[in-house]
């Protein structure tokens, strides 16, 4: 279960971070570390910071995009330090151990950490199911992205102990990965602007708050395969309708 869970660290700045992210993951558990667009090289100190963990270092997977990172997960969660124009599904570090062990039980499940000093853009934010937020003490937050990944890893492998004391079988829905979701949103924008809902040279906010909508929402890939139908349905009528 746990090998189906992956850090990922986006735009990190200091190679030592990447060490000390990865001693945090392995004392829980966790192996799996994922590097997006990394600012910096895999040095001498990133393994020195690792100490024992110096195997997550050197196994970690390097891609260009938060996109690649992501693709075949089912369940994609962002940290998030502050609050935003538009919110999301918000959990705190118990409630999102809890759900990324009942979640990687079916599918894959990323965890994403953005830059030392700027975090995860909103972009990337609404690429998430939803966020995690650690509620440090308001006085002083000051948390690095170790100390992030500690706190996060660490409800994790809680979530992970309560489920060996029970050995019944549980019913895990079916989700898409957050590839197929890319493409649901990339086909729902297509037809929104093809019957003039949306206007192409002024789009305002209103695929954001569908995204947000559908986050909140959460289809199922049963459901999924649905609206990609509809959208499917309108299209041929749009075709028929110009011809």
């Amino acid at each position: 279960m746990l090998d189906k869970i992956s850090v990922v660290l986006i735009g990190t700045s200091h190679p030592g971070n990447i060490g000390s992210a990865a001693r945090a993951m392995k004392v829980m558990g966790l192996t799996n570390l994922v590097l997006v667009d990394p600012a910096c090289e895999i040095d001498a100190k990133s393994l020195a910071l690792a100490a024992g963990a110096a195997d997550v270092v050197t196994n970690a997977k390097i891609v260009k995009t938060l996109d690649e990172a992501i693709a075949d997960c089912g369940l994609v969660i962002g940290s998030s330090a502050r609050s935003r124009t538009l919110e999301w599904p918000q959990l705190d570090p118990r409630e999102s151990g809890i759900k990324t062990i009942e979640e990687a039980a079916a599918h894959p499940v990323a965890i994403l950490f953005g830059r030392e000093r700027t975090g995860l853009t909103n972009e990337e934010l609404q690429k998430c199911h939803c966020h995690v937020y650690i509620p440090a003490n308001p006085e002083y937050s000051s948390l690095n992205l170790a100390m992030a990944v500690q706190t996060v890893s660490y409800e994790v492998r809680m979530a992970f102990l309560e489920t060996q004391k029970y050995t019944g079988e549980k019913i895990i829905n079916e989700y898409p990965r957050a590839k197929e979701l890319e493409l649901f949103y990339e086909h729902l924008e297509k037809v929104t602007t093809q019957t003039q809902f949306i206007n192409k040279k002024h789009p305002g906010m209103v695929m954001t708050k569908l995204r947000r909508m559908f986050t909140r929402a959460r289809p199922e890939q049963q459901e999924l395969n649905i609206l990609r139908g509809i959208l499917t349905s309108v299209e041929k009528s749009l075709e028929h309708r110009d011809k």
